[in-house]
């Protein structure tokens, strides 16, 4: 499953670049990552948790920053299992940075694919799953840039 779009922050490009890459501060903006674990400069472990329909699922993830040519590209790649299931979670991300005035515009790809009990759940589900966290994840970055200015 393939999913791009875009948002604006009101902050300096480099500033994004730097906040995008701290594992802390880009896990704050997801909904439902827990036990953040660094495993090195660029490679974490974490617990995520949500909700896809009716079922409640949590997945034991690796995360690593593949790429970084600071301050216009960040790439990576997050590998997974849901917890007490089999199947798995693979998924590759492009995020590109522009300045756009006093706003830094961020343009992201991300293709995803999920295996057995959650592959079968059909991508209207999935895709509707997508855009939720989406929306989420931009919400709470430019909060978290309007707070800091």
């Amino acid at each position: 499953m393939k999913i791009a779009g875009e948002l604006s922050v009101r902050a300096p490009r480099a500033a994004v670049f730097d906040a995008l890459k701290d594992a802390r501060f880009f896990a704050s903006c997801v909904d439902g990552v827990q036990e953040l674990t660094e495993i090195g400069p660029t490679h974490y472990s974490a617990v995520f948790e949500t909700r896809i329909a009716y079922m409640k699922f949590k997945f034991a993830v690796t995360v690593e920053m593949t790429r970084a040519e600071p301050p216009d590209l960040i790439e990576g790649k997050v590998e997974g299992k849901p917890m007490g299931l089999v199947g798995r979670l693979t998924a590759t991300a492009t995020t590109r940075l522009t300045e756009d005035g006093d706003e830094t515009r961020i343009a992201y790809e991300i293709d995803s694919a999920l295996t057995g009990k959650l592959g079968s759940m059909g991508q209207p589900v999935l895709k509707a799953k997508a855009k939720e966290m989406e929306k989420q994840f931009a919400g709470r970055l430019k909060a978290r840039f309007e707070h800091e200015s």
